[in-house]
């Protein structure tokens, strides 16, 4: 079972250190299924128990999983190694469309809104003990989730989306709960739920979202949360429409016990309404970055839901960093109030240069998705082959293995500042390293 590798050790720590090991040094394999706890427990002279709670620890730190009386194994991808490593690396003179980062001719200047809040703060420091969230920040945000439809529920804020959903995740959930995630989907959250200890469970994804069935299964063997990305699904540009949004809710009022997370990143930079599934279940949060329209580096996500689940995240984020600055709040404020972003202007920007590619690429024979956002999806046979060809050719685009569990092969092609006039080189460089792709797309 594990070749020539010994696990040693008597005490849970010791265990787990060696099996931790054994996996940083290659020893154990990525998928290598482990020795059963009373096998190992036997093996070493030691109390069941031990080895369970050596298991245990190994299931919180992401580098193995557990899947009931299938045993557990180590982690196909251990947390350790994100899947941000799985990247292109971008030699002088080849254009970078690997990268997923906004446009930045397309962000606002920064300097009059953080001038204003930093004269403010000059004038009255926030002090320990103060509000955590800027009023009228919350104000602001509340009026626009209304507007989309989105239930009543607390506003708090969080450095950015990945920290509210992991927030949200382990206010509710403990070491092996089944989470089920868009696949494709976003490589940082296919990388945070394990590291959490918990199960990935795959749900297909298509231009309107995901598979309200592969949802309906995994609730139905156990999976007691769900995340969905509303618009600009990363990778693939889908949008949850009206039609799936209802069937989504159908599936989830069958499974009112669900944890619900919604994560609208693509909010400011798409032209295409939110339907939200907010409020079908018991507990639910749905969170909104300011990255992709603002810029990055502002480490701000808005985040409302139940009363109960942004009560224990808020909870719990007084004792760690307390809160989210409000030198920064109050500069996005600034930058809401002076309308720094034409969201019409950029959404419609973004459109025209995924529209562009996805269009030529159609003239060429190969199919694409994208219906939203900043990226373009395209299936291929060899994911490799192809990133090594577009690469050779000048062109930098990501491998679909940073965003995938169980999908077949892809290209990830952020479009966020390709012209609409070089669409047609990039469609020959990927017709030429990809070939025409038949059958099903992405699902």
């Amino acid at each position: 079972m594990l070749g020539e590798y010994r696990i040693e050790g008597r005490r849970a720590a010791e265990i787990s250190a060696s099996i931790e090991r054994g996996v940083g040094s290659g020893d154990l394999l990525p998928g290598q299924l482990l020795p059963p706890m009373r096998e190992l427990a036997t093996s070493l002279g030691v109390n069941p128990n031990t080895v369970a709670a050596a298991y245990r620890t190994l299931r919180e730190r992401g580098v193995i999983e557990t899947d009931g009386r299938r045993g557990s194994r180590v982690r196909a991808k251990p947390a350790t190694t994100a899947r941000e490593y799985v990247r292109v690396q971008v030699p002088e003179g080849v254009r970078n469309l690997a990268d997923g980062n906004p446009d930045p001719a397309l962000l606002p200047a920064l300097g009059k809104a953080f001038a204003a809040a930093a004269g403010r703060a000059d004038r009255a420091p926030v002090l320990y003990g103060e509000d955590a969230v800027e009023p009228e920040l919350a104000r602001i945000a509340r009026t626009e989730l209304d507007a989309d439809g989105v239930p009543d529920g607390p506003v708090i804020v969080a450095s950015g989306s990945l920290d509210a959903i992991e927030r949200v995740l382990t206010a509710h959930l403990r070491p092996g709960d089944a989470v089920a995630v868009e696949d494709p989907g976003w490589g940082g959250l296919l990388d945070l739920v394990p590291a959490l200890g918990l199960r990935t469970v795959p749900v297909r994804v298509d231009d309107e979202g995901p598979l309200a069935e592969d949802v309906r299964t995994a609730l139905v063997a156990g999976a007691r949360a769900l995340v969905v990305t509303g618009r600009a699904q990363n990778p693939t540009g889908a949008v949850v429409g009206a039609a799936r949004a209802r069937a989504l809710r159908a599936v989830l009022a069958a499974h009112p016990e669900t944890l619900l997370i919604e994560d609208d990143h693509g909010h400011a930079i798409v032209d295409l309404p939110l339907h939200p599934l907010a409020g079908t279940t018991r507990n639910w949060a749905l969170v909104r970055s300011v990255a992709k329209a603002y810029g990055p580096d502002l480490r701000l996500a808005v985040l409302t839901g139940d009363p109960v689940t942004i009560d224990r995240v808020h909870g719990r984020q007084r004792l760690g960093p307390g809160w989210v600055s409000r030198l920064l709040q109050r500069a996005v404020v600034r930058l809401w109030a002076d309308g720094a972003v034409d969201v019409p202007a950029v959404a419609a920007a973004y459109r025209r240069r995924r529209e562009a590619l996805i269009g030529a690429l159609a003239e060429r024979g190969v199919g694409a998705h994208g219906r939203s956002g900043l990226n373009v999806w395209v299936p291929v046979p060899d994911e490799t082959g192809a990133v090594a060809r577009l690469l050779h050719a000048g062109w930098a685009v990501a491998p679909g293995a940073r965003f995938r569990a169980a999908a077949p092969p892809g290209i990830r092609i952020t479009v966020s500042t390709l012209a609409p006039e070089e669409a047609g080189a990039v469609a020959d460089a990927v017709a030429l390293a990809v070939g025409p792709v038949d059958g099903p797309r992405y699902v």
